[in-house]
Protein backbone atom coordinates (compact mmCIF):
# COMPACT_ATOMS: atom_id res chain seq x y z
CA UNK A 1 0.00 0.00 0.00
CA UNK A 2 1.24 3.19 -1.27
CA UNK A 3 2.30 5.94 2.21
CA UNK A 4 -0.03 9.14 2.09
CA UNK A 5 0.66 12.78 1.82
CA UNK A 6 0.83 13.45 5.32
CA UNK A 7 2.95 10.47 6.38
CA UNK A 8 5.79 11.43 3.30
CA UNK A 9 5.23 15.28 4.42
CA UNK A 10 6.16 14.08 8.20
CA UNK A 11 8.86 12.35 7.32
CA UNK A 12 10.02 15.27 5.22
CA UNK A 13 9.97 17.55 7.99
CA UNK A 14 11.51 14.78 10.90
CA UNK A 15 14.89 14.97 8.21
CA UNK A 16 14.94 18.99 8.03
CA UNK A 17 14.79 18.99 11.44
CA UNK A 18 17.69 16.94 12.20
CA UNK A 19 19.68 17.78 9.65
CA UNK A 20 21.17 20.89 11.35
CA UNK A 21 22.22 18.65 14.31
CA UNK A 22 23.63 16.13 11.80
CA UNK A 23 25.90 18.71 10.06
CA UNK A 24 26.69 20.08 13.71
CA UNK A 25 27.65 16.77 14.65
CA UNK A 26 30.03 16.54 11.75
CA UNK A 27 31.54 19.99 11.74
CA UNK A 28 32.37 18.83 15.95
CA UNK A 29 34.01 15.86 14.46
CA UNK A 30 36.07 17.64 11.69
CA UNK A 31 37.15 19.92 14.15
CA UNK A 32 38.13 16.94 16.74
CA UNK A 33 40.09 15.57 14.31
CA UNK A 34 42.22 18.24 13.17
CA UNK A 35 42.85 19.01 17.13
CA UNK A 36 43.67 15.59 17.22
CA UNK A 37 46.00 15.85 14.38
CA UNK A 38 47.68 19.18 15.63
CA UNK A 39 48.38 17.27 19.03
CA UNK A 40 49.99 14.43 17.49
CA UNK A 41 52.35 16.33 15.28
CA UNK A 42 53.52 18.60 18.70
CA UNK A 43 54.38 15.19 20.75
CA UNK A 44 56.34 13.91 17.07
CA UNK A 45 58.36 16.96 16.90
CA UNK A 46 58.41 18.61 20.19
CA UNK A 47 57.95 16.01 22.92
CA UNK A 48 59.37 12.90 21.18
CA UNK A 49 61.99 14.91 19.07
CA UNK A 50 60.97 12.28 16.67
CA UNK A 51 59.20 13.83 13.33
CA UNK A 52 60.84 10.96 11.54
CA UNK A 53 57.77 9.00 12.97
CA UNK A 54 55.29 10.84 10.23
CA UNK A 55 57.20 9.40 7.15
CA UNK A 56 55.01 6.37 7.25
CA UNK A 57 51.60 8.33 7.61
CA UNK A 58 49.83 9.12 4.29
CA UNK A 59 46.80 12.02 4.44
CA UNK A 60 43.75 10.78 2.73
CA UNK A 61 42.88 13.66 0.16
CA UNK A 62 39.06 13.73 -0.92
CA UNK A 63 38.30 14.11 -4.54
CA UNK A 64 37.33 17.82 -5.82
CA UNK A 65 34.95 17.37 -8.00
CA UNK A 66 33.99 19.76 -10.70
CA UNK A 67 31.37 22.41 -10.41
CA UNK A 68 27.66 22.37 -11.60
CA UNK A 69 27.45 25.54 -13.73
CA UNK A 70 24.66 27.00 -15.62
CA UNK A 71 24.95 28.80 -19.22
CA UNK A 72 23.58 32.51 -19.12
CA UNK A 73 21.01 31.36 -20.95
CA UNK A 74 20.14 29.07 -18.13
CA UNK A 75 20.47 31.31 -14.98
CA UNK A 76 18.43 34.01 -16.95
CA UNK A 77 15.72 31.03 -16.99
CA UNK A 78 16.25 30.23 -13.39
CA UNK A 79 15.85 34.06 -12.33
CA UNK A 80 12.78 34.19 -14.11
CA UNK A 81 11.00 31.11 -12.69
CA UNK A 82 11.92 31.98 -9.14
CA UNK A 83 8.61 31.75 -7.23
CA UNK A 84 8.10 35.63 -6.25
CA UNK A 85 10.03 38.76 -6.12
CA UNK A 86 11.81 38.23 -3.02
CA UNK A 87 13.28 34.69 -4.03
CA UNK A 88 14.32 36.33 -7.52
CA UNK A 89 15.97 39.10 -5.93
CA UNK A 90 17.97 37.09 -3.23
CA UNK A 91 19.26 33.98 -6.12
CA UNK A 92 20.36 37.51 -8.16
CA UNK A 93 22.22 38.34 -5.23
CA UNK A 94 23.97 35.10 -5.12
CA UNK A 95 24.32 35.02 -9.06
CA UNK A 96 24.76 39.08 -9.14
CA UNK A 97 27.63 39.24 -6.05
CA UNK A 98 28.85 35.72 -6.19
CA UNK A 99 27.34 35.59 -2.18
CA UNK A 100 27.17 32.12 -0.19
CA UNK A 101 23.13 30.92 0.39
CA UNK A 102 24.55 32.12 4.03
CA UNK A 103 25.47 35.13 3.71
CA UNK A 104 22.42 36.08 0.56
CA UNK A 105 20.40 35.39 3.94
CA UNK A 106 22.13 36.93 5.88
CA UNK A 107 22.10 40.25 4.27
CA UNK A 108 20.75 43.36 6.20
CA UNK A 109 18.87 46.23 4.26
CA UNK A 110 22.08 48.35 5.66
CA UNK A 111 24.42 46.37 4.22
CA UNK A 112 23.27 47.84 0.18
CA UNK A 113 26.07 50.62 -0.31
CA UNK A 114 24.36 52.15 -3.38
CA UNK A 115 26.63 55.50 -3.78
CA UNK A 116 30.09 52.87 -3.67
CA UNK A 117 28.20 49.81 -5.65
CA UNK A 118 29.03 47.67 -2.95
CA UNK A 119 27.33 45.08 -0.85
CA UNK A 120 28.95 44.50 2.44
CA UNK A 121 29.02 40.60 3.50
CA UNK A 122 29.58 40.55 7.79
CA UNK A 123 31.17 37.53 9.19
CA UNK A 124 31.22 35.42 5.97
CA UNK A 125 32.95 32.24 5.95
CA UNK A 126 36.10 32.32 8.50
CA UNK A 127 34.20 34.87 10.02
CA UNK A 128 35.68 37.59 7.67
CA UNK A 129 34.16 40.54 6.52
CA UNK A 130 34.26 41.44 3.25
CA UNK A 131 32.90 43.89 0.29
CA UNK A 132 30.86 42.52 -2.60
CA UNK A 133 30.17 43.72 -5.99
CA UNK A 134 26.37 45.45 -6.60
CA UNK A 135 25.63 45.72 -10.30
CA UNK A 136 23.32 48.53 -11.27
CA UNK A 137 20.98 45.63 -12.76
CA UNK A 138 21.24 43.96 -9.50
CA UNK A 139 20.74 47.76 -7.36
CA UNK A 140 17.52 48.37 -9.16
CA UNK A 141 15.78 44.90 -8.29
CA UNK A 142 16.55 45.11 -4.41
CA UNK A 143 14.78 48.37 -4.85
CA UNK A 144 12.09 47.05 -6.57
CA UNK A 145 12.02 44.27 -3.74
CA UNK A 146 12.14 47.10 -1.17
CA UNK A 147 9.07 49.40 -2.79
CA UNK A 148 7.04 45.94 -2.54
CA UNK A 149 8.59 44.74 1.00
CA UNK A 150 9.50 47.78 3.05
CA UNK A 151 11.49 44.87 4.81
CA UNK A 152 13.07 45.92 7.92
CA UNK A 153 16.24 45.06 9.06
CA UNK A 154 16.70 41.52 7.27
CA UNK A 155 17.20 42.60 3.60
CA UNK A 156 15.10 38.91 3.10
CA UNK A 157 12.84 38.32 6.20
CA UNK A 158 11.96 34.67 6.79
CA UNK A 159 8.49 33.89 8.20
CA UNK A 160 9.05 35.68 11.55
CA UNK A 161 9.80 38.85 10.45
CA UNK A 162 12.73 38.90 13.29
CA UNK A 163 14.54 36.57 11.79
CA UNK A 164 16.36 35.96 8.02
CA UNK A 165 15.46 33.95 5.73
CA UNK A 166 16.93 30.35 6.55
CA UNK A 167 19.09 28.59 3.66
CA UNK A 168 16.44 26.02 3.92
CA UNK A 169 14.00 28.35 2.74
CA UNK A 170 16.06 29.01 -0.01
CA UNK A 171 17.52 25.68 -0.89
CA UNK A 172 13.69 24.41 -1.45
CA UNK A 173 12.43 27.75 -3.86
CA UNK A 174 16.10 26.76 -5.73
CA UNK A 175 14.71 23.61 -6.67
CA UNK A 176 11.27 25.07 -7.20
CA UNK A 177 12.59 27.55 -9.68
CA UNK A 178 14.71 24.65 -11.57
CA UNK A 179 11.71 22.61 -12.04
CA UNK A 180 10.03 25.43 -13.50
CA UNK A 181 12.88 26.72 -15.64
CA UNK A 182 12.55 22.46 -16.84
CA UNK A 183 16.80 22.47 -16.23
CA UNK A 184 17.91 19.08 -16.18
CA UNK A 185 21.83 19.78 -14.06
CA UNK A 186 21.33 19.39 -9.78
CA UNK A 187 21.05 23.34 -9.45
CA UNK A 188 21.28 24.17 -5.58
CA UNK A 189 22.14 28.10 -4.39
CA UNK A 190 25.40 27.65 -4.64
CA UNK A 191 25.55 26.67 -8.04
CA UNK A 192 24.77 30.35 -8.63
CA UNK A 193 27.82 31.25 -6.78
CA UNK A 194 29.93 28.88 -8.71
CA UNK A 195 28.40 30.58 -12.14
CA UNK A 196 29.22 33.87 -11.51
CA UNK A 197 33.19 32.84 -10.89
CA UNK A 198 32.92 30.81 -13.93
CA UNK A 199 31.11 33.32 -16.45
CA UNK A 200 33.65 36.34 -15.09
CA UNK A 201 36.57 33.97 -15.61
CA UNK A 202 35.09 33.90 -19.73
CA UNK A 203 35.16 37.40 -19.69
CA UNK A 204 38.78 37.48 -18.95
CA UNK A 205 38.34 39.17 -15.37
CA UNK A 206 42.11 38.64 -13.36
CA UNK A 207 41.53 35.22 -11.32
CA UNK A 208 42.98 37.13 -8.76
CA UNK A 209 39.82 39.89 -9.01
CA UNK A 210 37.55 36.30 -8.65
CA UNK A 211 39.34 35.55 -5.99
CA UNK A 212 39.06 38.54 -3.81
CA UNK A 213 35.28 38.87 -4.95
CA UNK A 214 34.25 35.33 -3.68
CA UNK A 215 35.92 35.52 -0.21
CA UNK A 216 38.68 32.67 -1.58
CA UNK A 217 41.64 32.87 1.50
CA UNK A 218 43.59 30.69 -1.52
CA UNK A 219 44.15 31.10 -5.20
CA UNK A 220 44.22 27.21 -5.96
CA UNK A 221 40.40 27.34 -4.90
CA UNK A 222 39.75 30.30 -7.36
CA UNK A 223 41.81 28.56 -9.87
CA UNK A 224 39.66 25.41 -9.81
CA UNK A 225 36.46 27.72 -12.02
CA UNK A 226 39.29 26.91 -15.05
CA UNK A 227 38.33 23.47 -15.15
CA UNK A 228 34.68 24.63 -16.34
CA UNK A 229 35.28 28.03 -18.01
CA UNK A 230 34.42 26.50 -21.57
CA UNK A 231 35.01 29.65 -23.10
CA UNK A 232 38.30 29.94 -22.10
CA UNK A 233 38.84 26.32 -23.13
CA UNK A 234 37.40 26.82 -26.46
CA UNK A 235 39.67 30.30 -27.16
CA UNK A 236 43.03 27.76 -26.67
CA UNK A 237 44.33 26.72 -29.75
CA UNK A 238 45.74 23.30 -29.77
CA UNK A 239 49.14 22.48 -31.04
CA UNK A 240 47.58 20.31 -33.29
CA UNK A 241 46.07 23.23 -35.29
CA UNK A 242 49.56 25.15 -35.63
CA UNK A 243 51.00 21.87 -37.73
CA UNK A 244 50.72 22.12 -41.45
CA UNK A 245 47.05 20.90 -42.32
CA UNK A 246 47.19 17.28 -42.28
CA UNK A 247 45.92 15.09 -45.16
CA UNK A 248 45.11 11.79 -45.33
CA UNK A 249 47.33 10.38 -48.45
CA UNK A 250 45.04 8.23 -51.27
CA UNK A 251 45.24 4.69 -50.37
CA UNK A 252 46.66 4.55 -47.17
CA UNK A 253 45.36 1.89 -45.23
CA UNK A 254 42.59 2.98 -42.35
CA UNK A 255 44.76 0.86 -39.65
Amino acid sequence: MAPDLESVLMRSNHLYSVMPALVAGIHVFLAARQQARRRWREARNVTLDRPDLSRHLSSVHKPRKVPVVLSPEEVARFLEAAPGIKYKAAFSVAYGAGLRVSEVAALKVCDIDSKRMMLRVEQGKGRKDRYAMLSPALLELLRDWYRVARPQGWLFPGQNPTNPITARQLTRACHVAADMADLKKRVTPHTLRHSFATHLLEQNIDIRVIQVLLGHAKLETTALYTRVATNTIREVMSPLDRLTPLHVKKGEPPT
